[in-house]
C-alpha cells in the first residue's frame, strides 16, 4: 500500500486578541469560569481586512516558499466561513500564492469536520497520482453573538497542509471510524453572520459521536486504545477535549492519561476555536510542544462537525519530522500579538457596513502580507503587499 499523508503543516492567526480576563471583567464574572471552566485564555481577533482567505494565504505562504507549486494540481479549501456562496475561497488565493493555471479548486463544508473529509480525499488522490501533491487549507473565523453563551469560545486561524505520497510529517492510516446523524446542535442560516446553537446538546452529541466513531474504527480493524501515544481532538474549547479524552478512556475501560492529550491543547488555549482548523492546530501543537522525539508514535485523531459528522482515524509520526516543522515561527506569531481592550474588541467584532454599488475600503489593520483591501460592487479585492 502506498504511504500517504502530510509533508508540511503551517498555521497563522491574527496579530490581536482579547483576553478572556477582559471579557470576564466586563461581564462581572470570575475569570476562572473561562480559564478553568472552559480551559481558554484568549480569543484571536481578525481585523476588518482579514478573513478566511487572508488567513489561509498567510498559512500557506511558508509551504509555497519551501516546496514551490510545480507538483500541486489541487487546492482543497475547508471552511464554514466562506466568503462567497458560489466561488471557492481557494480561487481568491490563486494569484496571491502564484498558483499555476493547470489546477483545480474546491471548497468543502460540513461545519468543523470538512478538513478531515478533504484530507481523506487527498490521500486517496495522491495514492492514485503519486507525482502530484494537494494543498489543503482549513481556515475559519469563529464568531458568536455578543453576550451569548458561545462568546467566550470565539477564535480565528488557519492551518495549511501539503498532502503527498512518502510523507515527511505524518502518515495517515487507512482505517477510519465514521458516524453521522441529522441534528440541530449548531447551524448558520444564509441570512446570519453568526450561528445558532444549542451548546448543551452539542456537547452531548460530540461525546456520542466520539464513542460511535471509535466503535466503528475498532470494528474496521483499528488500533486498540493502549496502542496510541498521543490523542488529538476537535477543540471548540480545551475543556471539552479533556472531557472527551476521559470519556474515550472510559469507553475503552482504561484509566485516562491526560498527558497524552494536553500537548495538543496548548495552541488552542491561545487562539480559541478555529472550526475546521481546530484538530489540525491540535496536531501541530502536539508535534511542536512535546519535548520527546515522537518519531514512530501513533496519534489517535477525532474530528467532529456539528449537524453532525464525526470521524476517528489515526496517524503515525514519520522519523525526521522535526525538520518539516516551524515551532519558532509559530511561537513568534503567538507571542508578538497585541491585547485589545473591551471597546476595541467590540469595534473589531462589528463588520464594516458595505456600501451598495460602491467601493467599501477596509481599514488597514492586518500586519501580514495579505489583506482584504475592499469590496467593490460586491466584489472582494485582495492585496499582496509584496506583489
Amino acid at each position: 500500500m502506498v504511504s500517504t499523508g502530510l509533508s508540511a503543516m503551517s498555521f497563522y492567526t491574527p496579530h490581536r486578541y482579547v483576553s478572556l480576563d477582559t471579557l470576564a471583567e466586563h461581564h462581572g464574572i470570575d475569570p476562572a469560569k473561562f480559564s478553568k471552566g472552559i480551559g481558554q485564555e484568549k480569543i484571536a481577533m481578525p481585523g476588518h481586512d482579514e478573513d478566511a482567505v487572508t488567513l489561509a494565504a498567510e498559512a500557506a505562504r511558508p509551504i509555497i516558499d519551501r516546496f514551490g507549486t510545480d507538483d500541486i494540481d489541487t487546492v482543497l479549501f475547508a471552511t464554514e466561513s466562506g466568503v462567497d456562496q458560489a466561488k471557492s475561497a481557494g480561487i481568491f488565493l490563486h494569484d496571491l500564492l502564484g498558483l499555476p493555471n493547470n489546477i483545480r479548486h474546491v471548497e468543502l463544508k460540513q461545519a468543523c469536520y470538512s478538513a478531515t473529509g478533504a484530507l481523506q480525499m487527498s490521500c486517496a488522490y495522491v495514492a492514485r497520482k503519486p507525482d502530484k501533491k494537494i494543498l489543503l487549507i482549513a481556515s475559519d473565523v469563529a464568531r458568536y453573538d455578543l453576550d451569548s453563551s458561545g462568546e467566550a469560545t470565539q477564535g480565528a486561524g488557519a492551518v495549511a497542509m501539503l498532502i503527498s505520497t512518502e510523507p515527511k510529517l505524518l502518515e495517515i492510516g487507512p482505517i477510519s471510524g465514521l458516524f453521522t446523524e441529522d441534528i440541530m446542535d449548531f447551524w448558520r442560516p444564509n441570512d446570519r453572520r453568526t450561528p445558532l446553537f444549542d451548546g448543551k446538546l452539542s456537547a452531548l452529541r460530540y461525546m456520542k459521536a466520539l464513542v460511535e466513531a471509535w466503535r466503528d474504527y475498532r470494528a474496521n480493524g483499528g488500533s486498540q486504545y493502549d496502542e496510541f501515544d498521543r490523542f488529538c481532538y476537535h477543540l471548540p474549547f480545551s475543556r471539552l477535549g479533556e472531557k472527551a479524552h476521559s470519556h474515550l478512556a472510559k469507553e475503552a475501560e482504561v484509566a485516562a492519561d491526560m498527558g497524552k492529550a494536553l500537548p495538543g491543547m496548548i495552541y488552542n488555549r491561545q487562539v480559541g476555536n478555529s472550526y475546521t482548523a481546530s484538530i489540525y492546530l491540535a496536531i501541530l501543537s502536539t508535534l511542536e510542544n512535546s519535548d520527546e522525539d515522537l518519531s514512530g508514535s501513533r496519534l489517535g485523531l477525532f474530528s467532529y462537525g456539528s449537524g453532525a459528522t464525526a470521524e476517528f482515524f489515526d496517524a503515525t509520526v514519520v522519523p525526521g519530522y522535526r525538520e518539516y516543522l516551524a515551532p519558532e515561527r509559530h511561537r513568534e506569531i503567538l507571542n508578538r500579538r497585541k491585547a485589545v481592550s473591551y471597546d476595541e474588541y467590540i469595534a473589531l467584532w462589528h463588520a464594516v457596513p458595505e456600501a451598495e454599488g460602491a467601493m467599501t475600503s477596509m481599514p488597514d489593520e492586518a500586519v501580514g502580507r495579505y489583506r482584504l483591501t475592499g469590496i467593490d460592487d460586491k466584489k472582494r479585492i485582495y492585496t499582496d503587499r509584496q506583489g
